[in-house]
């Protein structure tokens, strides 16, 4: 492949425009945007060129390894999976950071932006083209700190400053599981290779991993008196991980809080880079999960339940971009759905999933353009402030529109007309069917297509109260600078018509990921060791069942219409703190005061006091005690220090003659 000597570029080039931004990027034109934007700009080039060069031979994937140190290596593996992940997230962050040369024109700190963007972007490319676990887990790392800095850009606010520490502690949490996962399967590798490697073997690369799949699966544990296959705790622990940093429940808290930075930082977080990346860890060890009992069932429940959960307090929000925030989560959920869909439809679930991951990518970095746009003029996110924005604003406006129809999922089932993400998502909600008549197990199918419609019914919401009718306040307002409008006409294109083009080669290019000439997994196989039922019959869903999803967008449409726009409801009479239903939802279920008030500063905080204040009286009382003890002990011994000889000579004759006695009895004993 004539670029594969290249590949190593595409991270290292925004890297390289880290740095130079972060030294000189003050005294360059833009605040520094035009070195990362060109960086970025070479990266998407190369990885698309990559990726065109894959679709041709998709077997021959690039794979190349290097000695790091001990048995550890650094390399670089594009496959499908990576190849498509990396056009994504270079394409997406290019035309981000085109839109943030107008967005961040007038902020002082403009060139600190730039250079932590195009780290934040080469950290997520990193992890992309990891061809080991343990690399992989370093550029987690990097995303994680990165998504810290971007979020908290604003430090000086203490609301942004939180939220940064809430991002960083939540995920760390993940991050805690995904590393013990990390050790206990090197552990379980290292047994069964008796302790010796070969050189030039490295243990922790994917390869070698799904090598030694069923001979993990085999080795068991007891759990609460449960027998669990190593590779089920293994798959779960990653899982950990992948449920901090892509925003699962109950690890989701730090997302919507994320919208303390920066609206182009939410977009880069929600869309492309840190939230996408649990998903892609589960995707790029999809061999481990099929193969581990459980695992994709419980993968499957998280999702379903996630995608729901979020969904029922973004129909309340009233700021922009929390309800953008709320969406990611939800579709974030589909997309964990999708891969645990693979108990029904094996390695297809990779292909479907990854699909919905790069639609919404699209569409959602859209939605939040778009809000940064109407921000950026009208300088609010609370909708109740707006209405008629469409009036000054037609071209934001349009892109929203288009957004809104992909993030719902409109199109007619059976043909080729639909948004973008009426191709991605629906195959999902399909397949949670599938699985429901498969293996009579239909909570995931209900979670999702309820799901659906309160997806439809919030975004749309959105759409009437910002941009439809007459405005609420005197906003003022104007159509953004070309350097703002065009990459939202560009996303808005794609929302609406990239599905439709690329759809059915794209999940059969990416399904095939794991039959390379890098590794040659039987997924059939595997899915019998984790014990899964593979479906034969997908695809042959009843019609209403295919009509189901645009049934429910259209209910959800429809709804918002006659409330939002029409007004035909009187609305106050339910948005209330007397409605105990509103309350909980707008409360967000008093997630803040259950994670932070109860656990966090009564449990963890006074716990940890209490405990330290009961530890120091009792280190304090033995300290205490044995000086007590000693000083007691010196007095006595004190009293019998005369000075007087003669008190001495017949301790010693006394001691002495005693000695002598207890030595004859001995010996007349023994």
């Amino acid at each position: 492949m004539a670029y594969e000597n290249l590949a190593f570029l595409i991270p290292l080039l925004p890297a390289l425009a880290f740095v130079i931004t972060f030294f000189v990027g003050k005294k360059t034109p833009y605040g520094g945007a035009l070195i990362p934007i060109f960086a970025i700009a070479a990266s998407f080039l190369i990885s698309l060129l990559i990726t065109i060069g894959l679709l041709q031979n998709p077997d021959q994937v690039i794979s190349q390894s290097y000695h790091w140190f001990a048995i550890l290596n650094l390399g670089i593996l594009i496959d499908p999976l990576a190849a498509v992940m990396l056009t994504m997230v270079t394409f997406v962050s290019l035309l981000i950071h085109i839109y943030s040369v107008g967005y961040m024109s007038h902020d002082p700190a403009k060139s600190r932006y730039f250079a932590e963007t195009s780290l934040f972007t080469a950290s997520m490319l990193s992890l992309i083209l990891s061809d080991n676990i343990l690399q992989l887990f370093i550029s987690w790392e990097l995303v994680g700190l990165c998504s810290y800095l971007l979020i908290g850009f604003w430090y000086q606010k203490p609301s942004a400053a939180s939220a940064a520490k809430k991002a960083f502690l939540t995920t760390r949490i993940g991050d805690v599981m995904f590393l013990a996962g990390i050790i206990v399967l090197f552990a379980d590798l290292f047994k069964l290779v008796n302790g010796s490697i070969p050189e030039g073997v490295y243990l922790l690369r994917f390869d070698e991993i799904f090598s030694y799949i069923p001979e993990i699966a085999a080795m068991n544990a007891t759990i609460l008196g449960f027998e669990v296959s190593h590779l089920t705790i293994i798959t779960l622990l990653f899982f950990g991980g992948a449920v901090g940093k892509s925003g699962q429940f109950p690890l989701h808290v730090w997302l919507p809080d994320a919208m303390e930075g920066p609206t182009t930082v939410s977009a880069l977080i929600h869309a492309a880079t840190m939230v996408t990346a649990g998903v892609y860890l589960v995707a790029r060890t999809f061999p481990m999960f099929i193969a581990a009992p459980q695992s994709l069932i419980i993968v499957a429940y998280v999702g379903a339940f996630t995608a729901l959960f979020a969904a029922t307090m973004g129909i309340v929000m009233n700021d922009l971009k929390r309800v953008l925030a709320y969406s990611t989560i939800s579709q974030l959920g589909y997309m964990m759905l999708g891969l645990g869909m693979g108990a029904v439809i094996g390695a297809e679930a990779v292909g479907v999933s990854i699909f919905h991951l790069v639609s919404h990518a699209f569409f959602k970095a859209l939605l939040f353009l778009c809000a940064g746009s109407v921000i950026h003029a009208v300088g609010t996110h609370d909708m109740r402030e707006l209405g008629g924005v469409a009036k000054v604003m037609p071209i934001t406006a349009a892109t929203m529109v288009a957004a809104s129809l992909a993030l719902a999922g409109f199109g007619i089932p059976g043909t080729s007309i639909g948004s973008t993400g009426f191709f991605s998502k629906d195959p999902i909600i399909e397949n949670a069917y599938l699985f429901g008549e498969h293996a009579g197990n239909w909570f995931p199918y209900l979670f999702a297509i309820v799901a659906a419609l309160l997806t439809s019914l919030y975004i749309f919401r959105l759409l009437f109260m910002t941009f439809a009718g007459k405005p609420r306040t005197n906003y003022g307002g104007h159509e953004s600078p070309a350097s703002m409008t065009v990459p939202l006409s560009i996303l808005g294109i794609l929302a609406l018509i990239f599905g439709a083009i690329v759809v059915e080669p794209f999940n059969k290019f990416v399904s095939g990921t794991f039959v390379n000439n890098f590794v040659n997994m039987d997924i059939p196989a595997l899915a019998e060791v984790g014990n899964y039922e593979l479906a034969h019959h997908a695809g042959h869903e009843p019609l209403l069942i295919l009509w189901m999803p645009v049934i429910v967008a259209v209910i959800g449409l429809l709804i918002a219409f006659v409330i939002y726009y029409q007004k035909a409801i009187d609305m106050s009479r339910f948005v209330s703190k007397d409605n105990s239903v509103y309350k909980l939802l707008y409360n967000r279920y008093y997630q803040n005061e259950i994670f932070t008030q109860l656990f966090a500063v009564k449990f963890v905080y006074e716990g940890l006091a209490m405990a330290g204040y009961h530890i120091d009286r009792f280190i304090d009382g033995i300290v205490n005690v044995i000086s007590y003890l000693t000083i007691e002990a010196g007095d006595s011994f004190r009293k019998i220090q005369t000075g007087v000889i003669q008190h001495y000579s017949m301790a010693v004759i006394t001691g002495v003659s005693l000695l002598v006695i207890l030595i004859k009895l001995v010996m007349e004993v023994f």
